[in-house]
């Protein structure tokens, strides 16, 4: 039920970005939660690979590169989905971010209150 959770939230927080930056766009909330497990993929198992590839740029840059690599992700899947789009790598960068921001307080607000409990 985690799961499902997050990929709903992500999908608002992604649908909500669309309509906020000009240089992002998806069709539908339907097409936004495609998007968000998209993403979910990509980062579960693309990203583990990139940082283990990038990690003397990423030591270098004192963890900044890890927003190209984000930013990367964001347009791959702009790639492999057709009605998602984003125009430039700065908007994938300023997505990524923000989507980010939006996560963690959505994450943490809709937190399951039985995690909490013994």
């Amino acid at each position: 039920m985690e799961f499902f959770r997050k990929i709903i939230l992500t999908a608002a927080a992604v649908f909500l970005l669309a309509y906020l930056l000009p240089g992002i766009s998806v069709s539908s909330f339907g097409y936004a939660l495609l998007v968000a497990l998209v993403l979910g993929f990509l980062r579960a198992v693309v990203k583990p690979i990139l940082v283990i590839f990038t990690l003397p740029v990423t030591v270098l840059t004192f963890g900044l590169f890890l927003l190209v690599i984000n930013a990367c992700m964001v347009l791959l899947a702009d790639k492999l989905l057709d009605q998602f789009s984003v125009s430039t790598f700065g908007y994938a960068i300023l997505f990524s971010v923000l989507l980010s921001l939006i996560q963690s307080f959505l994450f943490s607000t809709f937190k399951d209150n039985r995690e909490s409990q013994p």
